[in-house]
């Protein structure tokens, strides 16, 4: 079931890369550097020393023991890429890419970013690396997300509000790739989700993998057997498809992704070219990326990494999708009960769980990936359940 890279970025019919040809030169170098160094010993070693010394990992797999025996059913586990510095998973494929970005010589970092969380762990790594930041953020997320934005600022980044379109996620890696086209000799696009053209796709992969890699390990420490399942939200589709890249090939071993129902691409989505590479895709009438509103700004996005396309069509990974009510109930269930407050992207995760835990017996064990908190999320919930 793994999908190599060797096959042009090609997961069965989904990927690829539709791109100008002047960018296409771009995505060629971007591929044979990030080749070159993804498994040289030297590029690994740095990269564990950023995830332990900067990031904190590894981070626990947390037995949710009163979720656990209030829901009744499967052991709930959560995987806490909530806590990592910047507070989500987003800081391990930023760290890996900025690596890759010094070795390539850039002196400009620019990225996209729907919740903020993104945009953080990148303006983080740059302020770091003493490299210049530029964000892309629709405006609308801009507001929804304005603590994040200012989190951006005070570390050095600039952030551009993108009023084009919805003003969301998709309006703001429209601009983004704009930019690259037009400043591609000194820039380096760091793109956080598992989408775009190839080689974006296998690099977001390769880099968040460290979160199955980590969960397995623990979860057989712990339990001595691997899980029933693994549940993570999906909407571009980084945290899901980290949480179970080490775990595709374990047949016995269900793989949940869930989406807002609100913008449910890959349940509903056909096949089609947004962004430089196909997927599944939600599109209106006209043939155009269909409009999509989710409570939570990262999940906003009407298309899905294509991985995750191939992996619903072989009938390997299963999808399905939460109301926002719903993960806005889960929010407030898991703060109650575990002194732990979800990002409301993690939160449909979270829901689906508390859902499926009441069909399994005891016997059997969810992994639910935290995929992080929700300190950003706060006041939003304040002023929706007011």
């Amino acid at each position: 079931m793994t999908s190599k890279m060797e096959s042009r970025g090609y997961f069965g019919e989904f990927g690829g890369s539709f791109v100008p040809e002047e960018l296409q030169q771009v995505m060629d170098i971007l591929e044979s550097e990030f080749l070159k160094y993804k498994d040289n010993p030297e590029f690994k070693e740095e990269f564990q020393y950023y995830l332990k010394e900067y990031v904190g990992r590894e981070n626990p797999l947390t037995y949710a023991q009163n979720l656990t025996k209030k829901i009744g059913g499967a052991k709930i586990y959560l995987k806490r890429e909530d806590l990592n510095h910047t507070g989500a998973h987003k800081i391990n494929n930023a760290i890996g890419q900025i690596l890759l970005a010094k070795r390539m010589g850039a002196k400009r970092i620019i990225a996209e970013t729907g919740a903020g969380q993104h945009g953080v762990a990148t303006a983080t790594a740059c302020a770091m690396f003493g490299l210049e930041c530029v964000i892309y953020m629709g405006k609308l997320d801009t507001e929804r997300q304005a603590l994040n934005v200012f989190r951006m600022e005070l570390l050095g980044a600039k952030v551009v509000a993108v009023e084009k379109g919805q003003g969301r996620l998709k309006d703001a890696v429209d601009e983004a790739l704009n930019d690259l086209v037009q400043n591609y000799k000194n820039t380096f696009y760091l793109l956080g989700s598992a989408v775009g053209p190839h080689p974006y796709p296998s690099i977001v992969k390769h880099f968040q993998a460290i979160i199955s890699e980590e969960s397995k390990r623990q979860i057989l420490e712990k339990e001595g057997k691997l899980p029933t399942a693994i549940i993570a939200c999906a909407g571009g589709g980084s945290n899901a498809i980290g949480a179970f890249t080490h775990y595709i090939n374990e047949e016995n071993v269900r793989l949940v992704g869930v989406e807002p129902a609100e913008a449910p691409s890959i349940s509903q989505g056909v096949p089609a070219v947004l962004h430089g590479f196909k997927s599944l895709t939600l599109l209106d009438e006209k043939g155009d990326p269909q409009p999509t509103f989710s409570i939570a700004a990262g999940l906003d996005y009407p298309s899905v990494g294509p991985e995750h396309s191939f992996l619903k069509d072989s009938g390997r990974a299963e999808y399905v999708t939460i109301k926002g009510e719903e993960a806005l109930e889960a929010f407030q269930i898991l703060s109650k009960t575990e002194g732990i407050i979800p990002a409301l992207e993690s939160s449909h995760a979270v829901a689906h769980a508390l859902n499926l835990a009441k069909e399994l017996t005891k016997d059997d064990i969810l992994i639910v990936n935290l995929s992080g908190r929700g300190d950003k999320d706060v006041e939003q919930v304040f002023k929706m359940l007011k």
